[in-house]
């Protein structure tokens, strides 16, 4: 499944439900697709995103001191995954315009 973060400040952009749900939640949101962020609201979500994502990428850290320097890195951090979100949070925060999110 796939959801879709749409506004009229930034192209859409699209993510695995797994993913998508968790970006929600560390914005202070439910989780319920489909829902919205008023405009008044996005500068909050960013950065309540912002710090949870601060907050994983030290977790992160801390586990990898723990493994195998030699392993390989394949896994897309989560910081990487919401790049694009942030990107587009950034530009309705500027512009003003809610942050609506459905199930593709």
């Amino acid at each position: 499944m796939l959801i879709t973060f749409e506004s009229n400040a930034h192209t859409d952009v699209t993510m695995f439900a797994d993913i998508a749900k968790s970006l929600i939640k560390m914005m202070g949101h439910s989780g319920t697709i489909p829902s919205a962020i008023a405009a008044k609201d996005i500068q909050a979500s960013l950065e309540r995103l912002k710090k949870a994502l601060e907050a994983e990428s030290q977790e992160d850290l801390d586990e990898d001191v723990n493994e195998n320097e030699d392993e390989e890195e394949t896994e897309v951090s989560m910081s990487g995954r919401a790049f694009p979100l942030i990107e587009m949070l950034k530009a309705a925060a500027k512009e003003e315009q809610p942050i609506m999110w459905y199930q593709k």
